[in-house]
């Protein structure tokens, strides 16, 4: 099965670099063919000097389009090249790549189109600040609400799909904080998802997008997106 981890970065200079040395020094069993892709988000740091001076395999994007733009440039190279399974993995080093074989085999076993790692089932590792968990709760109640499901890590940036999923998100994927929103299309078109659990750790550099004021913005924001995409109609699969 060939895996394409892809890793989007918008001013990632502190982490990057250890994040994709942490990745390919990562030993996966025989039946697994790791390649990856950093999308450099536009990022106004020394970010792509990082990726140019290593010669690690990126895209450039000449302008910031966020995490939605970064993960959809990713699964449409993802298409081109005919991967199997298509591996989301934060540039920030908060995911840990040994998890990467637990991720993918429910994949492989045909349990799933789409696993998430969680890091609230067994509640090991860095788990968030109160204020981020009370957010994640809220949404993931408003996910089962719309879709019956309960998934407890909605925000989880660790993931994984398969390759009807990486054509489905090539074509349908949200701009602006899709990891909420991915999963009520993904359950509303009739895909499958898992949780699997992951330990995580915290941010290794940078600060994150989303924080005092923009956290409030980010919860009444993903709320109304949620609420339209779960109005909104199936879309068409594609063969």
């Amino acid at each position: 099965m060939r895996l394409l981890v892809i890793i989007p970065a918008y001013n990632e200079q502190q982490s990057i670099l250890k994040t994709v040395n942490n990745l390919t020094s990562t030993v996966l069993p025989d039946d697994l063919e790791l390649d990856y892709l950093v999308i450099n988000d536009g990022s106004t740091d020394n970010t792509l000097s990082i990726l140019s001076e290593n010669k690690l395999k990126y895209v450039n994007l000449p302008m910031n389009l966020g995490i939605g733009g970064a993960m959809q440039t990713g699964y449409l190279y993802a298409r081109q090249n005919g991967y199997d399974i298509a591996v989301q993995l934060d540039g920030d080093g908060q995911h840990n790549p040994e998890y990467i074989e637990k991720l993918v085999r429910p994949l492989i076993d045909g349990q799933t189109d789409m696993t998430i790692g969680s890091r609230f089932i067994e509640k090991e590792g860095f788990q968030s600040t109160e204020m981020r968990k009370l957010g994640i709760k809220f949404l993931s109640a408003s996910i089962k609400l719309f879709s019956g499901v309960r998934i407890t890590d909605v925000t989880s940036g660790f993931r994984a799909c398969n390759k009807h999923l990486i054509r489905f998100f090539s074509e349908h994927y949200a701009e602006d904080y899709p990891e909420p929103e991915a999963i009520i299309s993904v359950m509303k078109n009739g895909y499958r998802i898992q949780e699997v659990p992951v330990m995580m750790n915290e941010r290794q550099g940078g600060t994150s997008s989303i924080s005092g004021f923009k956290a409030v913005y980010y919860m009444i924001k993903v709320e109304l997106a949620l609420v339209i995409q779960a109005l909104r109609k199936k879309e068409k699969k594609t063969s």
